[in-house]
């Protein structure tokens, strides 16, 4: 009668069995020093198994077998890669090349007959790459990329060196060669042609005729390459080549516009070459194209993360092709202030778009801030421009500001919200600029009116955002400032402001008063600055607020500055005696009011940890 295995002979066998199957793997995989196979040992029975001794410890070093195992994973992935395959089609492919290049230079056979020759085979490699990613071969990469490449070489060379391929055909060839390639990559999913087809023919095209080319048809080239940049993006995140196509495609834009620029301010007549009639309308197109791109990416992105080719470009290609734009009609090509309403008209629109995007039920409105951030940035250009009045301008930029963050908060997008802080900065920031200098248009008294109005609306706006925090899921909150401190910002644009407006009164005051003003106009700043930090001091002591208390002490650094490195060294006299004890007196009373703040029990302060609770938000 067969006797039944008991449970530890059962384990021994299945042990026996496992380490039989490892010696089988390790030979499949290559080890040069593995085991030899050996058949399983009869199981003893539970009395003869003993426990085996523990192994010694492995030595640090890497095994030969090891190290002969790792070789062998390498050469199994250039296997699995068909590395040595590729590589060796890749030499024979441009083997053929060289060998038809050698033949026509070496004058056996016709120069156009050679170039014929040449872009034919660049074309028979396009198609049979297209014929084997059908067979699904290893090889039809290299097939299309090497024709692609080909083909835009012998382009450029037959165009410029033997002269013997007209531009328009050229052009043509490039385009077909592009577009061809995204055709095979569209139909099998495959990266690699489209990429390669377009990089070659956007430097191929910007190659052709270089530093003169004709930039219209040049542009067909460039905008191909742009619309088959996002084609390509489709496939595979590919930004490094959509802003290599980008950036070539402004910089020959620039070329155009500043060789038109000049010639226009040399008053001498324009090249037929530079085609002038179709300057204006080709940037149309581009800055249409580029936006209709921009949008297209947001939508194929969807709820997911917006790349940043997407989100940068309406703002760079607005911005870019309008300051051309202004370049070449400034100097005489055209009305700036047409150029302007258009600039206006067009930021509008884009700031549409933004709302649009917003109120989409798509989750954190994506793309929204992209359009808002555009469209701020191209009103900040063209308003100025379509006014004819910078100074005055720069209120409705800040007020545009101010309802954007207000509009931020009824979506809830903490981006929107950001991008107001930076359009509300930009006027400040630039009425600095201009009123800084003591010339007539700084100081004249009618910019007392813009820069008190700059004023008032950013400390509004900053009382706002003190009063409504941003959303509790705002990306840039959450990642970078998580108590909003980024709007101390429109604290100081306000000072900023509200100091050139006084400034710009007590020059006016002291001209009335006749004689020499220079000294006592120096000083009355350092007074104001002075003044304005023992103010900001004191309501920051009445409210508890650190954050104001932080800006007061910024603003008292600034007048130390300003009367110990300035007024010392360049005035003298009684405004000098003010001006120090203007500052002498600021630092006694802010002393006072630290000490007294230090000594006073800590009650919950505004600006120290979080900002303060906001009501609900209404409907």
């Amino acid at each position: 009668m067969t006797t039944t295995p008991s449970l530890e002979e059962k384990v021994t066998q299945l042990a026996a069995r496992v380490e039989e199957l490892t010696q089988r793997v390790s030979l499949l995989e290559g080890r040069r020093e593995a085991v030899p196979l050996t058949p399983p040992r009869p199981a003893p029975s539970a009395a003869a198994v003993t426990p085996a001794p523990a192994p010694a410890a492995a030595p640090a070093a890497v095994p030969p077998g090891e190290q002969a195992g790792i070789s062998e994973e390498v050469l199994g992935w250039a296997s699995r890669a068909s590395l040595l395959p590729r590589l060796a089609t890749l030499c024979f492919l441009l083997v053929i090349a060289l060998v038809l290049r050698t033949i026509t230079d070496n004058g056996m056979i016709n120069t156009l007959l050679g170039s014929g020759l040449g872009m034919g085979y660049a074309a028979l490699l396009v198609a049979s790459g297209w014929v084997l990613y059908g067979r699904k071969s290893p090889l039809a990469p290299v097939f299309a990329a090497t024709g692609a490449v080909l083909l835009a070489t012998i382009v450029v060379e037959t165009h410029a060196r033997f002269q013997s391929l007209p531009l328009v055909p050229a052009y043509l060839t490039l385009m077909a060669m592009g577009i061809g390639t995204a055709v095979i990559s569209n139909q099998f999913r495959a990266f690699l042609p489209v990429s390669v087809g377009t990089l070659g023919m956007c430097l191929a095209g910007a190659a052709i005729d270089y530093p003169h080319p004709f930039f219209p048809y040049l542009s067909m080239i460039l905008l191909t390459a742009n619309l088959l940049g996002y084609f390509a993006a489709g496939l595979k995140r590919c930004s490094w080549l959509r802003w290599i196509v980008l950036v070539v495609t402004l910089l020959m834009l620039q070329m155009w516009a500043m060789r038109l620029g000049t010639t226009l301010y040399r008053h001498g007549p324009t090249p037929e070459d530079l085609a002038l009639p179709w300057f204006l309308p080709v940037l149309g197109i581009f800055a249409a194209a580029f936006l209709i791109i921009a949008l297209l990416g947001i939508f194929r992105t969807g709820a997911g993360g917006l790349a940043k080719f997407d989100f940068s470009l309406p703002t760079v290609s607005s911005v870019w092709i309008f300051a051309t734009a202004y370049y070449v009609l400034n100097a005489g090509a055209g009305s700036t202030l047409l150029l302007g309403v258009v600039g206006v008209l067009t930021a509008v629109a884009q700031l549409g778009v933004a709302v649009w995007l917003a109120r989409r039920t798509v989750a954190g409105a994506p793309g929204s801030n992209s359009f808002a951030f555009a469209g701020s940035a191209l009103l900040a250009l063209a308003f100025p421009v379509a006014t004819g009045k910078f100074i005055l301008s720069l209120p409705v930029l800040a007020t545009v500001a101010f309802f954007m963050a207000i509009m931020s908060r009824k979506w809830r997008n903490g981006s929107i919200r950001v991008t107001s802080y930076a359009l509300q900065l930009y006027p400040a920031v630039a009425l600095a600029f201009v009123m800084a200098e003591k010339t007539a248009l700084a100081l004249d008294v009618v910019n007392v009116l813009p820069a008190g109005l700059l004023a008032i609306i950013s400390l509004y706006h900053y009382q706002w955002c003190r009063q409504w925090p941003p959303p509790e899921d705002s990306p840039f909150h959450v990642r970078f400032d998580q108590n909003d401190r980024s709007a101390v910002l429109l604290l100081l644009t306000a000072l900023t402001s509200g100091f050139f407006a006084l400034r710009t009164g007590i020059y006016h005051a002291l001209t009335l008063l006749g004689g020499d003003i220079s000294n006592a106009f120096r000083c009355s700043q350092s007074i104001l600055i002075n003044l304005s930090a023992m103010v900001l001091m004191f309501i920051a002591f009445r409210r508890s607020d650190r954050e104001l208390r932080n800006v007061a002490i910024l603003v008292t650094l600034i007048g130390a500055v300003k009367v110990f490195l300035y007024d010392l060294l360049g005035t003298k006299g009684m405004p000098l005696v003010l001006s120090v004890l203007s500052f002498g007196i600021a630092a006694a009373v802010e002393s006072i009011l630290l000490g007294r703040w230090q000594r006073s029990p800590s009650p919950p302060e505004k600006g120290a940890d979080e900002p303060p609770a906001s009501p609900p938000l209404a409907g």
